[in-house]
């Protein structure tokens, strides 16, 4: 486990993003709600963040070395699951969990972000499992969770402590897999209060997609609070985890995507939360 300061030092990131990531998801409701989405659609996002911070609380708490890798490796097999799933129109990315249906990239790649650092840190290999989640995205396809994941992965490498010429080497290899990603068919249509929903809040009121687009960004710039630590473990996974974060906040802004947090769909609500909960482990576990 990368040793940090102590837990002190992530007092910013995790209330940063409690903050504003329940206001995102609240302007989220109020603007699915006025356009007419189903009550039960947009509760399940409150609900969602409710759990997810539950979650992230335990995590932060009781995570170890095992759980972190247990992240790293279960990614993976749980996008090849995916392809197994009935799917939509050929494109492949949920999993069926009893009555609800996740998204497995979303819900499981922001804490595998956090969990590469970890690996990285005790020199474990790990480029087998990211070049075959990237592989397993563009396969689904899933361009925007390529685009994040790839973003994340360059900010670890160009951070990692490796020869010039093999950093250079992976970060060129993750970018041929997110140009992959994005020459795949993507047949499905756009949900108005998934991929549409800063559309509905412009329409809506220009203050209430200021209000979305402004918490939004804060939730994904939170982590970024914790480059105040001395680690350079820590530092590298909070830039990795906002790279993933901002690339999965813009990518909509050119083409059908889901906007995290904002737009009606628990996986991301959940994911992002899991990855916050980790991050907060590593530096509670490094304290002195």
């Amino acid at each position: 486990m990368p040793k940090i300061s102590r837990a002190g030092d992530l007092a910013g990131p995790f209330p940063l993003f409690a903050v504003f990531s329940l206001m995102a998801v609240a302007t989220g409701c109020m603007i699915a709600r006025a356009n007419g989405a189903p009550t039960g659609e947009w509760v399940r996002n409150l609900v969602a963040w409710g759990v997810g911070a539950i979650l992230a609380g335990g995590l932060s708490r009781w995570a170890g070395q095992r759980v972190l890798l247990g992240f790293w490796f279960v990614a993976p097999l749980a996008l090849t699951a995916t392809l197994f799933g009935g799917g939509q129109l050929g494109v492949h990315r949920w999993l069926q969990l009893g009555p609800l249906r996740m998204n497995a990239a979303e819900l499981l790649l922001p804490a595998g972000v956090i969990a590469c650092t970890a690996i990285l840190a005790v020199r474990r290999p790990w480029w087998g499992a990211a070049g075959l989640t990237l592989v397993l995205l563009a396969i689904q396809p899933d361009a925007s969770q390529a685009t994040a994941f790839g973003g994340a992965l360059i900010v670890l490498i160009a951070t990692a402590q490796a020869r010039r010429v093999w950093r250079l080497g992976g970060a060129l290899l993750v970018i041929l897999a997110i140009v992959a990603s994005w020459l795949q068919r993507d047949p499905l249509a756009p949900v108005a209060d998934v991929e549409g929903i800063m559309r509905l809040a412009w329409g809506m009121s220009p203050i209430a997609a200021v209000v979305a687009w402004g918490a939004l960004a804060g939730a994904v710039v939170s982590p970024l609070a914790a480059l105040r630590a001395p680690s350079a473990d820590l530092k590298a996974a909070a830039m990795a985890l906002t790279a993933y974060g901002a690339l999965s906040a813009l990518v909509p802004l050119f083409g059908a995507f889901p906007v995290p947090l904002v737009g009606m769909g628990m996986s991301p609500i959940l994911g992002l939360w899991l990855a916050i909960g980790l991050l907060a482990a590593i530096g509670r576990r490094a304290a002195p």
